[in-house]
Order: structure tokens, then C-alpha cells, then sequence
């Protein structure tokens, strides 16, 4: 399966966060493909003197959509995160690191789509954040 996660950090040593973010990911989710280049932008969603710093990145792996978000939410707690916003009752606030799926294709091409109170497929706001879409067009060519 073919899954394009959207990764961010607005706290601390900003694009080093990112780097170990995705040297975890190759280590326990599956191959990374292709990464975009770090993009920076303002919060979304609140207000914060600190601004983003986003990329893109697609891996391969065998890992089912659910499974994919425990090791991504386990990535995210071992490099500081200690909040996570609730889908239903987002209230945004800094964070050392933010991993969210954005889209995922099984092996024929096809999209994945789930609707869940854990996990929604596509991710529901990815096409309203530039900081999301930017990236993800640079490696979806």
C-alpha cells in the first residue's frame, strides 16, 4: 500500500524533529519513497508566535491504515508530543511533531476511503492547507 503522510513541527529544533520523524517511519512503517522539501507556513487553525515547518512523504508498506496510525501516534508521543486534537473537537495548539495520513492507495491503485471516529480516509482538510497541498504536489509530480 502506497500512503502519503503529511508531517509538522512548530516547536523546538523544527526540520531536526522532521528528520527523526521520518528516519522512525522508514524504520518501523515501511519504505519512504519520495519526500518533499520542507515548507514553511503560519499556524492553521490557532494562533502561535511559531511558525510551521511541513513536509510530505510516501511510503510503502504492508501495514493496514489503523496500524499505520498507532506507529505514526507512537512516533509522535516518543518525540514530545503529549496532545493529540480530537478529530470532533479539534483545539490546535503547538506541538513538536504532527504526523497525519492524507491519503493511502492499495496495490491496484485504488483509493483507500474510511470514515471513523479513529481514522478518516482522505484526510478531511488536506485540500483546504496549502501546507499540505504544496508538498504533496512536489512529490506527486
Amino acid at each position: 500500500m502506497r500512503y502519503y503522510l503529511s508531517l509538522g513541527s512548530n516547536v523546538g529544533n523544527r526540520e531536526q524533529t522532521l528528520r527523526e520523524a521520518l528516519q522512525y517511519i522508514g524504520q518501523r512503517i515501511g519504505r519512504i519513497d519520495r519526500c518533499s522539501s520542507f515548507f514553511y507556513s503560519e499556524p492553521w487553525g490557532f494562533e502561535s508566535e511559531n511558525g510551521f515547518c511541513n513536509l510530505c512523504c510516501c511510503v510503502e508498506t504492508r501495514l493496514a491504515p489503523l496500524e499505520v496510525l498507532q506507529e505514526t501516534q507512537e512516533i509522535e508521543r516518543e518525540l514530545g508530543r503529549t496532545h493529540k486534537s480530537d478529530p470532533a473537537h479539534p483545539e490546535y495548539q503547538d506541538r513538536t511533531i504532527d504526523i497525519d495520513l492524507i491519503r493511502v492507495f492499495d496495490e491496484a491503485g485504488e483509493e483507500i476511503l474510511m470514515s471513523g471516529s479513529t481514522l478518516t480516509l482522505p484526510h478531511p482538510l488536506w485540500e483546504k492547507r496549502e501546507f499540505v497541498k504544496l508538498p504533496l504536489e512536489e512529490i506527486r509530480g
